[in-house]
């Protein structure tokens, strides 16, 4: 699929990678590039359409697709990372966070723009998951739980669309340096490099991106002995 002349939804475009997603569809020549976010009066950058999009409020979502009826790319970039454990008071309503924006609103924003990418031609659906989707921080248990169901989500959904041509591409990577962990300490790669090889993906057809070595070597691992999980 061609990048030139597409009409792009992001969410969580006001900073991070979702900024640069939008920033790059532009420089690559895509037609329009709506820019989702609870606060649209965040994105100032040039070139996009602030849009109004909390992709856990469904009449948000519900308006969001009534209007941008021309889209042939989505990306689920929108995500919150609660740094929390899971054996503590406050878990419970932790973990319904985390999957409350992380698999629910993913899933609501393919439920909802799915008829829309059938109507024109099928174009393609992005979902931003993560390294963590296959492996657990004590601190992140919440947010890799919602990972690993975000995966699980990408890869029903990859079935379910293929049948109206929609590609289905999930995105995995270690620590991107972004506002999200700008208080770990730890090798990130840069948002800039993560866009590029997404919008590679599209263009290539490619169902997969493992953004970074991180996520390279945490998948490789996956069929080790004793695994990565210990």
């Amino acid at each position: 699929m061609n990048i030139e002349g597409s009409v792009a939804l992001v969410t969580g475009a006001n900073r991070g990678l979702g900024k640069v997603l939008a920033e790059q569809l532009r420089a690559k020549g895509a037609r329009k590039v709506y820019a989702g976010a609870r606060d649209p009066g965040k994105i100032s950058y040039p070139g996009v359409e602030p849009v109004n999009l909390d992709i856990t409020n469904a009449a948000d979502v519900a308006a969001a697709a009534k209007a941008l009826g021309d889209v042939t790319l989505v990306f689920n970039n929108a995500g919150v990372a609660p740094f929390s454990p899971l054996a503590a008071d406050a878990s419970l309503e932790v973990a319904r966070a985390a999957f409350e924006t992380n698999y629910f609103g993913t899933l609501r924003i393919a439920n909802a723009f799915a008829p829309i990418l059938a109507k024109n031609g099928g174009g393609a659906l992005v979902n931003m998951l993560s390294a963590l989707s296959w492996i657990t921080f004590p601190s992140l248990g919440a947010y890799s739980a919602s990972k690993s169901a975000e995966w699980a989500l990408t890869n029903a959904l990859r079935h379910e669309l293929k049948g109206q041509g929609t590609l289905v591409v999930g995105v995995h990577a270690g620590l991107i340096d972004t506002d999200m962990v700008a208080a770990v300490d730890a090798p990130k790669v840069s948002p800039e490099q993560v866009a590029a090889a997404i919008l590679e993906a599209i263009v290539t057809g490619r169902e997969e991106v493992l953004a970074d070595e991180t996520s390279r070597r945490v998948k490789a691992a996956l069929s080790s002995e004793p695994g990565p999980y210990l």
